[in-house]
């Protein structure tokens, strides 16, 4: 038996209570009592349409499972049928909507978005650092580059792979960021110029083909440790180390490009897990919360040591001009609610039953995502101020309807 307390008609499983009251309110403005008597004012008026929502579709599949066993399929009859019993609708007018506030990783740029367990804090922390990561590495460590020819993996650096793996990325830089001119595999220096920036080769000095690539560098525009380039909002930054092994023996001393990549990142509540009770919630909402706190961690064992893994800070550079530029670290973080169907004996409403776990998915998330909006100094995730919650599995309008009354 779960030990629950009373909260506003609300049976609540200690641990969750407990999580809520201790961890998860403090610092959001919002106390205990107003929180649950909200949360039961919510529950116990949508709870019943929901429930409600989820009878009308084991109508529709129930009728849908009739007509399979008495027809045989055509595509005309079929569709006639699912406009018949309501399963299709009348295609409504068009409409616009304007959202504010919306941060440019959702607005404007272009770019892969990762899907994670919310439960695995390891996981969910590589994720949201997944925003920018080595191109050397990632062509090293896997099939991109060929083991023919002698370029082959193993526990010590192989400099035949290394030479394809470099190869390969000038190759990236000549198209994502081309040179007027020549090629970046005949860079022997990079430096900044007049906000500009200026490649060395055996033939002479050449600019970018497009100079509103240059974003920004590292160091001293003379001699920089870095030159980050710009390509459709995406950033390559070329990284330039005399000291690196692999620099020591680049023409250009490049050591590394670093490449801006998952610029979203969806921590799941839904498919990838399985939270059963209210442990397994408080598991995953804890780290939802350190995540929006900036203060999760993940520690584990590598190599015979122990690596603590936490949020990638800011990167912070020299703009082309000469003013500062900071990009974001992390991912822009999104929280996928648990659909309409499931509920959960977290919570158990005023007649003893399990409350749909969708509700108490967007009470507990959105009140958690307002750490985010705190100016306390730690990693920030929305730079406007916004919550981003992916809502799925819904079966039609009314279902899309119940959810935006949620959400309002």
């Amino acid at each position: 038996m779960v030990e629950c307390v009373e909260r506003y008609g609300l049976q609540v499983a200690t641990e969750l209570q407990r999580f809520i009251e201790e961890e998860a309110l403090p610092g959001t403005g919002i106390d205990a009592a107003r929180f649950w008597e909200r949360a039961s004012a919510v529950i116990h008026d949508l709870a019943p349409r929901n429930a409600g929502l989820l009878a009308r579709r084991d109508e529709l599949q129930a009728a849908i499972d009739t007509w399979h066993r008495e027809h045989d399929f055509e595509p005309a009859p079929y569709r006639a049928f699912l406009e018949q019993i309501g399963y299709l609708v009348p295609e409504g007018d068009a409409f616009s909507v304007t959202t504010a506030n919306v941060d440019p990783e959702i607005a404007a740029i272009a770019g892969p978005q990762l899907v994670v367990p919310i439960a695995n804090a390891r996981y969910a922390l590589n994720a949201a650092n997944a925003r920018f990561g080595s191109l050397y590495d990632a062509l090293y460590g896997t099939d991109a580059i060929p083991v023919s020819g002698g370029a082959t993996r193993g526990e010590h650096y192989n400099p035949l792979r290394g030479d394809k793996v470099i190869a390969f990325a000038r190759q990236v830089l000549d198209e994502a960021a081309p040179l007027d001119g020549v090629s970046h595999r005949n860079a022997q220096a990079y430096r900044v110029e007049d906000a500009q920036l200026v490649v060395v080769t055996s033939a002479g000095e050449f600019g970018l083909a497009d100079p509103s690539q240059f974003r920004g560098y590292r160091g001293d525009p003379a001699n920089p440790a870095s030159i980050l380039l710009d390509r459709h909002g995406l950033h390559i930054e070329i990284v330039i180390d005399p000291d690196h092994p692999i620099g020591r023996v680049d023409a250009a001393h490049v050591a590394d490009l670093v490449i801006e990549a998952a610029v979203t990142t969806i921590m799941d509540l839904e498919d990838s897990i399985a939270a059963v009770d209210a442990e397994d919630k408080v598991l995953a909402y804890r780290n939802w919360l350190g995540l929006m706190q900036g203060t999760l961690e993940a520690k584990f064992a590598k190599g015979g040591r122990t690596v603590t893994r936490k949020l990638a800070s800011d990167r912070h550079y020299t703009s082309a001009d000469g003013g500062e530029l900071t990009l974001k670290g992390r991912s822009l973080m999104l929280i996928r609610n648990v659909g309409h169907l499931m509920t959960t004996p977290a919570v158990l409403d005023c007649d003893g039953r399990e409350v749909p776990e969708g509700i108490l998915d967007a009470l507990v998330t959105t009140m958690i995502g307002m750490h985010d909006f705190m100016p306390d100094g730690r990693h920030a995730n929305s730079v406007t101020g916004s919550n981003y919650i992916v809502q799925q599995k819904m079966h039609g309008p009314d279902e899309v309807a119940f959810a935006d009354e949620l959400f309002g």
